[in-house]
């Protein structure tokens, strides 16, 4: 059973980043730079989805849309692994 479903409110477990592709140093989300902080550690979001990538099918990816502001506007979605989310505020 996953760790979150979908609906859950998480936080970020530490400061999240745009890593860039490993074969070509690109940004890996479209519009973002490489090394952009995507949600600083604590910011709340919502998980949209659940799933697995190919290349680890035993590692559940969490996709999650961070807030941006105060008013609680949701940000795109990004891909999180289980260790990168919490439960409550750091």
């Amino acid at each position: 059973m996953s760790r979150f479903q979908m609906g859950d409110m998480v936080f970020a477990a530490q400061d999240l980043f745009n890593e860039p592709l490993e074969q070509t140093g690109e940004s890996s989300i479209p519009g973002v730079e490489p090394g952009e902080l995507l949600a600083a550690t604590g910011t709340r979001g919502v998980v949209v989805n659940v799933g697995h990538a190919q290349e680890i099918p035993e590692e559940e990816i969490y996709l999650v849309r961070f807030e941006i502001d105060a008013e609680g506007k949701l940000a795109e979605p990004i891909g999180c692994l289980s260790d990168e989310l919490s439960e409550t505020k750091n």
